[in-house]
């Protein structure tokens, strides 16, 4: 009886000491005891995929500004609704006259992308009208900081962007000041300006001290800014209007989306995100608003999340935003589910070698994080894939508010609470 009680005992011990809840409980606490971490605002929350289980939770049921971890939602939304090729415009032809409608579509000219496969049957037409009324939104996102309104960052939302809605700008090697879309007046400036741009006019100012930079900044994308510059694009007069002859619109479709993803969550493009977003919202109704397509996330494929968040805008600039480590990590989970790994470490950044964590939280041979950062200032979030060393695949948020200074030794402090996670399950 003795000795069966001994290895029960022993059984027992080894039991407790290889079940992984309990390594979690007993690890990661221990790790998280730092005074670095006394004075913000963390939550974790991690699962196996696989076997369903919760490994561990800290505040995972609070709620965070995302930041940039918001266009994980937006990544779903667009998955969930938008086509393999994105609709870059819709158009309605009548006799010599076409009828032109923005989709939301952000490739249009865009500096990366340069694509402008609509342009071709524009041109082909004497008379064109712009239906400029079908986006229901504002140009910059609610909670947005006005004063970033000529960083290139804050692009303005719209309904047919062109160029990203961004101006390129510089000097040559030979001192002289350029700038592309060459439409808006510009002025070359000794000094540094306060501001790259009037606040609410497309009249530019350049600066900078090397011929190899190039400038990104926004323009202002009334009516007016649009029409003239499709009338630079297709040399003749646009005209605008309100309504078209009839109901039924033609779409010419344009870039890969998953091309298009890869770039909004590689290097975290808020103008990408927030056109996205906009763009969905053109599949489940004839306006452009993206407050309908976070509406339809919310009362259909995203119906059963425990927390619901407050998700204002598809890039995570806003600091209205407000999502739970458990939200995060449920999208994450149907991301997974639906379309499988192969597909989405495509979009994801990888720990020391590409995006947004090329510099932080390397794998000893391999990338071991594939994961979305979420960053502003006294804010970083962390979400994705982690890798173990057995073979394993984990889903976690790792969200971090309200520290003082840089994100650099906050990265410092999470590198070995995910080392460890890696190694030990």
């Amino acid at each position: 009886m003795r000795y069966f009680l001994a290895c029960c005992s022993v059984f027992l011990l080894i039991s407790c000491g290889s079940n992984p809840k309990r390594q979690f409980s007993k690890a990661l606490p221990e790790l998280l005891n730092d005074p670095y971490f006394e004075n913000q605002f963390t939550g974790i929350f991690i699962i196996d995929p696989e076997s369903r289980d919760t490994l561990y939770q800290q505040n995972s049921g609070k709620y965070f500004t995302p930041a940039s971890n918001t266009k994980i939602f937006t990544l779903f939304t667009a998955m969930e609704l938008l086509p393999e090729l994105l609709p870059q415009l819709q158009y309605q032809a009548h006799g010599d006259t076409i009828y032109i409608r923005g989709t939301g579509d952000p490739t249009l000219l865009h500096p990366y992308f340069k694509s402008g496969k609509s342009l071709e049957l524009i041109a082909q037409f004497p008379h064109i009208k712009y239906l400029y009324n079908r986006f229901q939104d504002t140009p910059l996102g609610p909670g947005w900081s006005w004063a970033d309104f000529d960083a290139y960052y804050s692009a303005e939302r719209s309904g047919l962007p062109l160029y990203g809605n961004v101006v390129l700008g510089g000097k040559t090697p030979g001192g002289e000041p350029w700038m592309t879309p060459d439409v808006f007046p510009f002025e070359w400036s000794v000094e540094k300006p306060r501001f790259n741009r009037k606040r609410d006019e497309n009249h530019f100012y350049l600066y900078t001290n090397s011929t190899a930079d190039t400038l990104e900044i926004p323009f202002v994308t009334d009516t007016s800014s649009v029409r003239t510059l499709l009338e630079n694009l297709v040399k003749k007069p646009v005209e605008l209007c309100t309504s078209a002859p009839g109901d039924t619109w033609e779409t010419i479709y344009g870039v890969p989306a998953d091309s298009v993803y890869k770039r909004m969550m590689k290097i975290s493009d808020n103008f990408i995100a927030e056109q996205l977003l906009i763009q969905a919202s053109g599949i489940i109704s004839d306006t452009l608003d993206p407050s309908e397509a976070i509406e339809f996330m919310f009362n259909g494929p995203l119906s059963d999340m425990a927390q619901q968040p407050r998700w204002v805008d598809g890039s995570g600039l806003s600091r209205y935003n407000l999502f739970t480590p458990e939200s995060m990590v449920h999208v994450l989970d149907k991301l997974y589910q639906c379309y499988g790994t192969e597909r989405l470490y495509a979009f994801f950044p990888e720990g020391g070698v590409s995006g947004t964590i090329k510099n932080y939280f390397h794998g000893n041979d391999k990338p071991y994080l594939h994961a979305k950062t979420g960053t502003l200032s006294n804010n970083y979030c962390l979400s994705g894939y982690l890798e173990t060393q057995s073979g394993k695949t984990l889903i976690f948020s790792f969200m971090n508010n309200h520290y003082m200074g840089s994100s650099t030794p906050l990265k410092a402090k999470m590198t070995p609470v995910l080392e460890w996670i890696r190694d030990h399950y």
